[in-house]
């Protein structure tokens, strides 16, 4: 665009130069954004938030199942029936599309026209392809089929993308071609004419024609005759019939809707942002318009003219809506609703609404988890009702065992295990019965896992005549394959539970170890090692008989079917005596020699499973490990840059070298790790760091030459200063384990190591001087056992003066660092400079809102007022005192841990008492957690200080007329005794007048939290002679039992329970007899809860103080003439006690 210069003038504005992009690049892109061509990033961060769109080919196979859940047990075996009776593959496809079609036609629509789009300046023109595409819009009809419940007029303007969800039928499409611009007839003038003046306005329906006008206007109006001389000039005239007040700019108009909602809308025309009778929709997409289509289509229609069974459906739609879509306060009600109603409203409707939207692609996480709540709360009201529709919740649910998220795939296991209990086992059986024999292995799998779920919530005990029968199938080798799986999952998932049901399930494995399919023994073997570690180390008289099996099928099977047979031969070999492992583990050992070359993954990961098993056991002799070069072999196969590569694989490579220096010692192995140190490859620098650190850690250095020594620091100091991929974790925790349990050998090269150090500290890059920081506060101990003072005192003081480090991150490592160089110091006073202004210099970080900044300052201030107390003068620690204050209202839990810790250690620097002042003043904010925290610190201070130095204060501040105020003095009361434990018992009687005052006040949270102090003084003061006291508190405690109030009531059984420990169970029984069999249920309710309490905790002891019956009533015995009535005497003379 050219510069554009005008000479100066008086009289006209100076014109500036502009800059922009040339006029047909900009109108190239308002008409792209105009047309929809340019993705919405909105929209394609929807998408990419969408489960669907984390699924891999294998995943998405859910959505196949979910259209074959039509019928019940007939239907799927006559689907299974057809499937054994086609062989083809082309003519299983035809059947399946041809059942397809049967149930709902699928959506014919033309392919997308391809995108015709300008070039820029920096790309050759392309010649026009003689078949392009029209541009034009093509001209569809949609003729709806299927539900009506599914269909409405809002469906047939959606756009495209709602057709992504295959779990609900869609309209077929139609296209009928437009008709071109020379084809079409060109109508007269004439008839232009009459089709322009036939447009008619209409308001409220009335349409303002000639004769509806005359009755409206008075007499003496005429119509106005067109002109002549009038021609329009084309079709293009404004539509009164489609008059819409907000285009009127004649004048204003109130509008019908706010300006909020159309600015919504025009953010996203998309979606649909009102919901009749429901408020605070968050959002409402336009796959919600699949199944949710009847809120909007019948919103006109009041609930009177509605039948009952639409009725339940429009609560059922609102209610799952406000569930997914609604705000988080509004979610709560309309699940409780859901759970109350869902009889009334019947399964039927409810998980017809639910269940296609649960298998929905562009459904999100967030919603699923609420969605599956749904499900659980109404199955457990529906109880057996749910039986019909066990498939199609089956089918919806299974997937979310195989989830990458673990708390999704416990959620799909807890729904499961609810549906069996409701269900029952026959009926779950007969359900999962028709797919264990399915071709598809997906569907197999999920049916293995299921039943597996459906055996741990039912018992392993009820499956295993199913299992036995599943495993000894004859008809087909799928059945034996899903049966030995499901015994395999079964031992995943319960663990050590399958031990009294170990025989069972390894005889159902057993007999298809040698099976004729490859698959079916490759599966046996691996359920044999599963159920081998999940039940070690007991279990090997139920495995014995699998041995021989074992043994064989190494001789026969190569690659992944040898890698099962060797891992289930290993697994084996933990459970054995010492002889027998021995003599197995060198069998095993031959293999895994041969097999060390196997490029196959599966194998390499089995080998390295043994191995950290086997030199892991004392047992095994560590000849198999130094004989015939197995290390070296080993370590040419494993300890290379692809293992490296692979995260997985190489931590699994650490565990086995980690178990290998077990039985070959710490020196050979060290030995041949060092020269990974220096490599190029970072992954495999970080592996060989990780794999030293953890030896040298578990086994010291005592082994190791002073040569490998050396050669140790410089890879360490090669690796440290060669990172390239970011500043790693790895390397800094495991330079710190080296060199701390290198120990005094250290000690030769601490000027290299300490000079890179201060080096990195300076370094430009942030990352690098946090690392440094934080590998200084790890070398400081080391320091110190070498005897350096002067570097410790020199490293003080460059890190003081580093105190001035603006990124937060790199601050508080150099708080840590200073913190670990004063720790390693034997004497304050050869700090440079002195700790009191190092202390001063603390005070203004304090400020500093950063997490990490805050809790090492504390931390440090707090070595600072235990080692430094003499050396500070009281007006500093005042002045930090009021500092932290604010540190007790960090969000985080560490940092007031820290706080309430040093206001102890400055207490007990200074003195309580002006501590304690500050701290009393803090009890009067209304922020609740500052006031909890604070009484913690009074808590803490008078642990430190001893509670006398503290009571007198406390107990004058309890007398300030706030709630607030007596409120905090109790808490503190409750964490003081809880802290100070027997040593509380000096100040029962003292601190007595005060709880009884708060006991008997008419606050619930007084009482509450006054119960909590007499259970921690009653736990501390056992055996010492204060029953008097206790008795007199659970006098006053004890009508609290019958208060409504939750909180209450669990803290007041929680001072019973203490109370019952210091007086006895006697004088419980006493208290809780009169209230056993009240006439009153919520009373009776109220003593069983604490005679169970009891019970749970003395019921040996509740045996002596149960009452004497003497006589119980008058009974009338059988035989008797007249139907005399006897007492019966129930006295037992051993218990009785005399005292």
């Amino acid at each position: 665009m050219p510069i554009q210069l005008v000479p100066y003038s008086e009289d006209k504005d100076v014109k500036k130069p502009s800059y922009g992009i040339p006029k047909e690049i900009q109108k190239e892109i308002a008409e792209e954004v105009e047309s929809g061509e340019v993705s919405d990033i909105l929209q394609q961060r929807i998408k990419e938030r969408a489960v669907g769109s984390k699924d891999d080919e294998y995943k998405k196979r859910k959505y196949e199942m979910f259209k074959e859940t039509e019928g019940g047990y007939s239907e799927a075996m006559e689907r299974r029936k057809r499937r054994e009776r086609v062989g083809d593959k082309e003519e299983q496809g035809d059947d399946r599309e041809k059942g397809e079609d049967d149930k709902e036609e699928q959506p014919v629509t033309n392919p997308a026209p391809t995108r015709r789009r300008r070039k820029r300046w920096d790309v050759k023109p392309e010649g026009k392809s003689e078949s392009a595409l029209p541009t034009g819009p093509a001209l569809t009809t949609k003729i709806p089929t299927g539900p009506a419940s599914l269909k409405s007029a809002t469906d047939e303007t959606a756009s495209a993308s709602a057709a992504d969800t295959s779990t609900t039928p869609n309209p077929r499409t139609v296209t009928t071609p437009a008709p071109s611009r020379w084809e079409a007839e060109e109508p007269s003038e004439i008839d232009t004419q009459q089709i322009i003046l036939s447009k008619v306005p209409v308001i409220e329906g009335i349409p303002l024609t000639d004769s509806n006008l005359d009755l409206l206007i008075p007499d003496g109006f005429k119509k106005v005759p067109v002109p002549s001389s009038y021609k329009p000039s084309s079709l293009d005239m404004p539509d009164f019939s489609s008059f819409n007040p907000s285009t009127n700019t004649q004048g204003y108009m109130i509008p019908e809707e706010s300006s909020l909602a159309v600015e919504s809308r025009t953010l996203n025309p998309q979606l649909i942002h009102e919901v009749p009778g429901l408020r605070d929709i968050q959002y409402f997409k336009e796959t919600d318009m699949i199944v949710f289509g009847k809120l909007i289509t019948t919103r006109d229609v009041s609930d009177g003219k509605l039948s009952p069974q639409d009725l339940k459906e429009r609560m059922a739609m609102k209610l799952v809506l406000t569930v997914k879509n609604g705000a988080p306060y509004l979610r709560k009600g309309a699940m409780r609703q859901l759970s109350d109603r869902s009889r009334s409203i019947g399964p039927d409707i409810l998980f017809n609404l639910i269940l296609p939207l649960l298998m929905s692609r562009s459904l999100e996480e967030q919603e699923r988890h609420l969605l599956v709540k749904v499900v659980r709360r109404v199955m457990f009201t529906l109880d057996y009702q749910v039986r019909p529709y066990t498939r199609k919740i089956l089918v919806v649910m299974m997937p979310l065992l195989i989830d990458e998220n673990r708390f999704t795939r416990l959620e799909g296991r807890a729904l499961i295990s609810n549906l069996a209990k409701a269900a029952g086992l026959a009926h779950m059986i007969s359900t999962l019965r028709p797919d264990i024999d399915h071709p598809d292995d997906y569907v197999r799998n999920l049916v293995a896992r299921t039943l597996a779920v459906v055996a741990s919530s039912l018992g392993i005990r009820s499956l295993l005549p199913f299992l036995k029968a599943v495993c000894g199938s004859k008809k087909s080798w799928l059945a034996r394959h899903t049966g030995v799986r499901i015994v395999q999952h079964i031992a995943l998932l319960i663990g050590s539970g399958i031990l009294p049901y170990l025989n069972g399930l390894v005889s159902c494995v057993l007999r298809n170890i040698d099976d004729d399919n490859l698959s079916v023994r490759t599966m046996a073997a691996t359920t044999i090692s599963s159920l081998a570690e999940a039940s070690r180390p007991y279990g090997f008289e139920s495995l014995e008989p699998a041995i021989e099996p074992l043994l064989h099928g190494l001789k026969q099977h190569r690659g992944r079917s040898l890698a099962a047979f060797l891992k289930a031969l290993g697994s084996l070999i933990p459970l054995m005596d010492e002889e027998y492992s021995n003599f197995y583990a060198r069998e095993v050992f031959k293999v895994i020699s041969r097999e060390l070359s196997s490029p196959d993954e599966h194998m390499k990961s089995t080998i390295l499973r043994i191995i950290e098993i086997c030199c892991s056991m004392e047992i095994i002799d560590k000849g198999l490990i130094l004989e015939r070069d197995f290390l070296n072999d080993f370590f040419d196969n494993f300890w290379t840059r692809r293992a490296a590569m692979d995260r997985r694989l190489s931590r699994m490579c650490v565990d086995a070298c980690y178990s290998l220096s077990l039985k070959a010692g710490t020196r050979d192995l060290v030995e041949r790790v060092l020269l990974s140190l220096k490599d190029d490859s970072e992954s495999f620098r970080r592996m060989a760091i990780e794999c030293t650190s953890r030896i040298l850690v578990a086994q010291g250095s005592f082994d190791i030459s002073d040569r490998s020594v050396s050669r140790l620091l410089d890879g360490l100091l090669y690796s440290l200063q060669h990172q390239n991929e970011g500043i790693d974790k790895v390397v800094l925790s495991g330079f710190g384990d080296i060199v701390g349990s290198l120990g005094i050998r250290v000690k030769p090269h601490l000027m290299p190591i300490v000079s890179s150090m201060l080096y990195r500290l300076k370094n430009k890059n942030e990352n690098v001087r946090e690392q440094a920081a934080d590998l200084i506060a790890k070398i400081a101990p080391v320091l110190k056992v070498c005897g350096e003072e002067d570097m410790l005192v020199r490293l003080g003081t460059i890190l003081y003066e580093s105190l001035g480090e603006v990124y937060p991150d790199v601050l508080g490592s150099i708080l840590g660092a200073l913190r670990g160089v004063i720790g390693s110091l034997t004497s304050v006073e050869v700090l440079n400079p002195p700790i009191s202004q190092v202390l001063a210099t603390l005070t203004p970080i304090l400020r500093n809102r950063h997490e990490k900044v805050q809790e090492n300052a504390i931390q440090l201030i707090g070595d600072i007022a235990e080692r430094a107390k003499d050396y500070i003068n009281h007006r500093e620690w005042m002045r930090i005192s009021f500092e932290m204050l604010e540190m007790l209202k960090s969000s985080r839990k560490s940092i007031r841990v820290s706080a309430n810790k040093t206001f102890g250690l400055i207490a007990s620097a200074i003195g309580p008492s002006d501590v304690l002042v500050t701290l009393l003043n803090n009890l009067r904010v209304q922020e609740r957690q500052l006031r909890v925290c604070t009484a913690v610190a009074i808590g803490i201070v008078a642990e430190t200080c001893l509670p006398y130095t503290v009571l007198p204060a406390m107990m004058n501040e309890y007398r300030y007329p706030e709630k607030n105020v007596q409120n905090g003095i109790l808490k503190a009361l409750s964490f003081m005794f809880e802290y100070i434990g027997d040593l509380g018992a000096d100040y029962i009687y003292a601190t007595t007048p005060l709880l009884v005052d708060a006991l008997t006040d008419s606050d619930l949270v007084h009482r509450q939290t006054a119960a909590t102090v007499v259970k921690h003084m009653a736990l501390g003061s056992v055996g010492l002679g204060y029953e008097d006291a206790f008795l007199n508190f659970l006098d006053l405690i004890w009508p609290n039992v019958l208060e409504s109030s939750p909180h209450v009531i669990s803290r007041m059984l929680e001072a019973i329970e203490g109370l019952r420990v210091v007086l006895g169970t006697g004088i419980l029984m006493n208290f809780v007899l009169g209230g056993l069999f009240h006439p009153a249920r919520r009373v009776r309710a109220a003593y069983w809860k604490v005679y169970n309490n009891m019970y749970v905790g003395s019921a040996g002891s509740m045996v002596p103080y149960y009452p004497r019956f003497e006589s119980v009533g008058g009974e009338v015995e059988e035989g008797m003439e007249g139907g005399a009535e006897v007492g019966k005497d129930l006295g037992v003379p051993e218990m009785d006690i005399w005292i």
